[in-house]
């Protein structure tokens, strides 16, 4: 391994070493722990660049779902409402305060993750009660 400085500031540095203790190694593990966990979790980051304006985000079963990034309406809300609704684009924006742009790139990240969205919807029709 590698041998590296660091200069870390003093409360920092304190409140590393506090919680190293606790966990009953040295700072250096717990630096090479904590390091390694936070590279481990940005490389499971599941955005698609290709679409700047959806982002992932947890669901409430736990499960990351596609949502217009800054707004939290998920992109299979903006196919349901053309497909099953027959909302236009215009009127879906209009609708949910969105821009033409967001509902259009909604519509292209739902073609390029087609597979992905169709079985998120089947799994919530799936799951919901039958009204009897």
């Amino acid at each position: 391994m590698a041998s590296n400085a660091l200069n870390l500031p003093f409360q920092l540095k304190q409140e590393a070493e506090e919680w190293a203790n606790r966990q009953g190694v040295s700072l250096d593990q717990f630096i090479v722990w904590a390091v390694a966990e936070k590279v481990g979790g940005l490389k499971q980051a599941v955005d698609d660049p290709r679409f700047p304006l959806v982002a992932y985000r947890r669901g409430a079963a736990g499960w990351p779902e596609p949502v217009l990034r800054g707004t939290g309406i998920r992109v299979q809300t903006i196919v349901v409402a053309h497909q099953s609704w027959r909302m236009g684009p215009p009127e879906i924006a209009a609708d949910y305060g969105l821009t033409a742009e967001q509902v259009t790139e909604a519509f292209a990240f739902y073609d390029a993750h087609r597979g992905e969205i169709e079985a998120s919807l089947a799994d919530e029709q799936q799951s919901e009660p039958a009204n009897a």
